[in-house]
């Protein structure tokens, strides 16, 4: 269902680089890699601030309830700003994890360049 090219170069990258991940849906919130998903249309970015505050607490829920406490966990963020700063970045932190996002303050370019360069 995600097939744009900076979210290929994403998937290749933590494929490659982290021992476990997941995707980050507008709409399901936290997705098991395998899982499979009926196309939809809903973006972070049409939704107000309360609901993507409430989207990043569902989906702190989720990682706590997959993997349990997250103290010394290493997260690593490949998403869009529209999908961690508005409380998961923040909250991860707060559960005692480390938080990197190697793309933040990068345009798109740059994020695809990014990836290309790290394949």
């Amino acid at each position: 269902m995600y097939t744009s090219a900076l979210f290929r170069g994403r998937l290749r990258f933590v494929e490659r680089t982290c021992d476990r991940w997941f995707v980050l849906s507008a709409k399901h919130g936290l997705v098991a890699p395998e899982t499979i998903l009926e196309p939809y249309d809903q973006t972070l970015k049409r939704m107000g601030l309360a609901d993507r505050r409430r989207w990043s607490d569902a989906v702190l829920t989720a990682l706590n309830r997959e993997l349990g406490p997250l103290t010394g966990t290493t997260f690593e963020i490949h998403a869009g700003n529209e999908y961690w700063a508005f409380g998961l970045e923040q909250g991860i932190r707060k559960l005692g994890a480390l938080v990197s996002v190697p793309t933040a303050g990068l345009g798109l370019g740059q994020q695809l360049a990014y990836y290309r360069a790290h394949q």
